[in-house]
């Protein structure tokens, strides 16, 4: 479980107001990951919401992200909603660790993150690609009913 300690500790992060609202259901009804929806619920409470004008060179839903991990990996990988994810294609689902903790930040900030085996990692952005427009972004994946029937 988290505490206000852990929170305060996290770097201000930027969600525009549509991705919130698509991302707020997608958590609720992502229930039954009951770690990953606790997780983005918290990241998603954090964070400064702005209108979609206002979210040049953030990570958000469907952006290009080149980051640096702590063991010196660097990678760029898309943020898409659980129903897009492809691993091959390196398109990363926001439900997991490491697509939560990129959420909301921009190039140069960095924040810690814990996988699935409980390890404890540091991510740096050192690029982030615009979305395209939000049209495009989430092909009816944002749809809740979709993320628990795809089993994602």
């Amino acid at each position: 479980m988290h505490n206000r300690t852990d929170i305060r500790l996290k770097p201000t992060i930027t969600i525009n107001a549509g991705d919130y609202k698509r991302l707020a259901k997608l958590a609720i009804a992502a229930a039954r990951l009951a770690v990953e929806s606790e997780a983005l619920l918290l990241k998603l409470d954090r964070g400064h919401i702005v209108v979609d004008s206002h979210v040049d060179n953030i990570v958000r839903m469907g952006s290009t992200v080149r980051y640096k991990t702590s063991t010196g990996d660097t990678r760029t990988i898309t943020l898409v909603f659980p129903g897009d994810a492809d691993i091959s294609a390196g398109k990363v689902s926001v439900l997991t660790p490491i697509g939560t903790a990129l959420l909301g930040l921009s190039a140069g900030q960095s924040t810690t993150w814990t996988d699935h085996n409980s390890r404890k990692h540091e991510v740096i952005v050192l690029s982030v690609d615009p979305a395209p427009p939000a049209s495009s972004t989430h092909q009816g994946s944002d749809d809740p009913r979709h993320a628990i029937l795809s089993g994602a």
